[in-house]
């Protein structure tokens, strides 16, 4: 049987055999896959990998070798690729080699970050990592700190959940929470999962949170309510708008609320010097949710939570005598289970780490800058298509916003239809994987877009060019079905695909 372990001198050569396999696995179902997406749509995608790893519990095993040959090459194949360009419907970036790598080390050497005895090196490293993003997000604090999490939706339920215990250690029954419809769900959903007040939700026109409004639901709330959160949005999903921080953070201040940033697309920026202004009056925040597995390029999970001061981690604290007894702790074994809401947890902050070091404050500021130029160079090729028009505004971060204009000579509703039905047929025919979002258009509609989130370190305006003449001649063929054909038109037969990826960049 293969019970070859990972670690020490010998798992490391038995892991270096089977890695070899993964990835010749990867390439060949890539090969195969050959674009963005596999074509054929969800039944297609789901009878071959049931094909071809049926049984998925046989009664005797086939081998380490075969295993991996066969389920890699399976979900390679039917992969969602983000290193192809025209991947670029979601916050899913293409993770970086030296990350991926670093990600494999943590696999390996498996420590858990509950307690010391677990991750020896693993919590210096992250004591390390955390403290230096926290310097990055408060420049001018003390004391910040951050904790390393699962990504935006668990940084915003930890920041609420601290939220909670400032307002119960100040005796008021509940904070209150103020955040704009353009939140992200999350922020809603740890209210319930908290079991705080519904969160008041104010309108934003033009997508992003305005200080008038917020001025307008803290009066109405009034200095009865108790303590106040107010949240805020530095990239939101659909847009990739920033809420105007620095005054935000004066309206929180004048009605004694506090504020915390949801920067889960936009903290990045902070890496470039130039783009970081964009994010002015951050630090301003009694709390910041940041992610890396977006405008990080790390794989998936790569989360962080800032705080503007190590005390307010507090409310975490808990003793499990197994893990952090008081004896050991006072013998001088560091305390780690305050550092998560988490027990067994990953060591996350590996292939951070490693990537941090790799390329450095100012290669990753470039590599986001890379991004944000290229969403404005590809905002100007939909501006100069003639069958696409684009959201109107500036790119919100790396997010541009368009739609087929045909679809703005039907009826709202037909219109949206069309819109719909090009992306599902991109995806059906694994040509393109682009997004959805409802936006304001000019004059305050409503209506259905086309999205790309362009996260991509390498890609160019040049190599998502075809993706808007694809996605023209999809609207096209909507179209001329009409609207008797729309429900079938994503049942095409997979065109010939052609893979996107850019050159490599040295041997």
């Amino acid at each position: 049987m293969d019970v070859a372990v990972a670690g020490d001198t010998h798992g490391a050569y038995a892991l270096g055999k089977l890695t070899a396999v993964v990835l010749d696995a990867l390439a060949e179902g890539a090969t195969v896959r050959g674009g963005p997406l596999p074509g054929g749509g969800p039944g297609a995608v789901a009878e071959r990998l049931r094909a071809a790893c049926a049984p998925v519990l046989p009664e005797h095993g086939t081998g380490a070798e075969e295993a991996l040959r066969t389920v890699v090459r399976a979900v390679a194949e039917g992969a969602a690729d983000p290193a192809d360009p025209w991947c670029a419907a979601h916050l899913h970036c293409p993770p970086l080699a030296v990350a991926a790598a670093a990600d494999l080390a943590a696999a390996a050497l498996n420590p858990s970050m509950d307690s010391w005895d677990q991750a020896p090196a693993a919590a210096v490293l992250e004591q390390e990592v955390t403290a230096a993003l926290a310097a990055l997000v408060y420049p001018r604090e003390a004391s910040p700190d951050a904790l390393i999490t699962s990504g935006g939706t668990e940084s915003n339920l930890v920041a609420l959940l601290l939220a909670r215990e400032r307002a119960r250690a100040a005796g008021a029954p509940a904070v209150r929470v103020v955040c704009g419809a353009n939140a992200h769900h999350s922020v809603r959903r740890a209210a319930w999962m908290l079991d705080l007040p519904a969160p008041v939700t104010v309108e934003c026109p033009g997508g992003r949170l305005g200080p008038a409004a917020v001025e307008r639901a803290l009066t109405e709330l009034g200095p009865g309510a108790g303590p106040v959160l107010v949240v805020a949005t530095a990239g939101t999903t659909d847009e990739g708008l920033i809420d105007p921080l620095p005054e935000l953070a004066r309206v929180a201040a004048r009605h004694g609320a506090e504020l915390h940033v949801d920067a889960a697309y936009g903290g990045p920026l902070l890496f470039s010097d130039r783009l970081a202004p964009l994010l002015d009056g951050l630090d301003s925040a009694v709390s910041v949710t940041f992610d890396l597995h977006k405008l990080g390029w790390q794989p998936v999970a790569a989360g962080v939570l800032a705080v503007s001061r190590t005390e307010l981690l507090a409310p975490l604290a808990l003793r499990a005598d197994y893990l952090n007894a008081d004896d050991d702790e006072e013998a001088g074994l560091p305390d780690l289970l305050g550092r998560s809401i988490r027990t067994t947890r990953r060591p996350d902050v590996l292939k951070v780490a490693a990537t941090l070091r790799a390329l450095g404050r100012t290669g990753l500021g470039a590599l986001v800058e890379h991004c944000v130029a290229t969403a404005r160079e590809f905002a100007a090729l939909v501006d100069a298509h003639p069958a696409l028009r684009r959201h109107p505004g500036e790119p919100g971060i790396s997010t541009v916003l368009f739609r087929p204009v045909a679809a703005d000579s039907a009826p709202p509703a037909e219109g949206d239809a069309l819109v719909a039905e090009v992306r599902r047929r991109l995806l059906a025919e694994g040509r393109a994987v682009v997004g959805r979002a409802v936006a304001e258009d000019a004059g305050g509609t409503r209506r259905l877009w086309l999205k790309a989130t362009l996260l991509h370190p390498r890609a160019t305006a040049d190599d998502l060019a075809g993706l808007l003449g694809l996605t023209a001649e999809a609207a096209g063929a909507v179209a001329a079905a009409g609207a008797a054909g729309v429900a079938g038109a994503s049942g095409a037969e997979a065109a010939a695909r052609t893979p996107h990826v850019p050159e490599p960049e040295g041997p």
